[in-house]
């Protein structure tokens, strides 16, 4: 008979708590030291474990990273999932610009595009995954545009969606930093803005 331990099982729910409890207190930490500055020591102490059992979850700071980028994909690919279940995904997206113009000036926890990002430009490995997550959500993005666009007997070539839709994108990824620069900014001003400019590059 085998005297082995037996290996005690994994809860796959208490394993992802545990995970985004970890995320959680990464997220204070990187807002409050930086992504370089934040050690993972600290990160164990704000997630109330010890330094050793964090890397059961997480065996490096990338590998936190990494995971925002995976939540920051589930998170479009929920958005677009939505457009998707809607009669006329452009005007649907003209109606939701109050949501994503919040979304982008008050960043939930888990949703640091600032340090992703800064992180992205010295680290290849993130950079390559903002790529892939970026360039799926650009497709699905573009074919529902594609979509809305014939429905109007818009021009539809690759082209030109590209253009508009990297012009769009880059307008909602420059918020956060516009946001730190006038916090005191007119929202209701602001979404009018970006409703103007989406009809242009959605609509003409």
């Amino acid at each position: 008979m085998s005297t082995a331990p037996v290996k005690r099982r994994t809860d796959p729910e208490r394993a992802q708590q545990r995970r985004n409890q970890v995320l959680e207190a990464a997220a204070l930490c990187f807002a409050r030291s930086g992504f370089h500055g934040a050690s993972m020591a600290e990160i164990s102490k704000q997630a109330g474990m010890s330094a050793g059992h964090i890397y059961n979850y997480f065996d490096s700071k990338d590998a936190i990273i990494l995971a925002f980028v995976e939540r920051e994909a589930e998170h479009v690919a929920g958005l677009l999932r939505d457009l998707d279940s809607r009669d006329d995904p452009l005007e649907a997206m003209l109606e939701d610009a109050p949501m994503h113009v919040a979304e982008s000036l008050d960043p939930q926890p888990w949703h640091m595009p600032l340090e992703m990002y800064s992180e992205a430009s010295r680290n290849p490995v993130i950079a390559a995954k903002l790529k892939e997550v970026d360039e799926r959500a650009h497709n699905q993005l573009r074919e529902l545009v594609r979509r809305g666009r014939e429905q109007r007997q818009l021009p539809v070539d690759d082209t030109l969606l590209d253009g508009r839709l990297n012009t769009l994108v880059t307008f909602f990824h420059g918020l956060p930093v516009r946001g730190i620069q006038r916090p005191d900014m007119n929202r209701e001003a602001l979404v009018e803005g970006f409703r103007c400019a989406m009809r242009a590059l959605l609509l003409s």
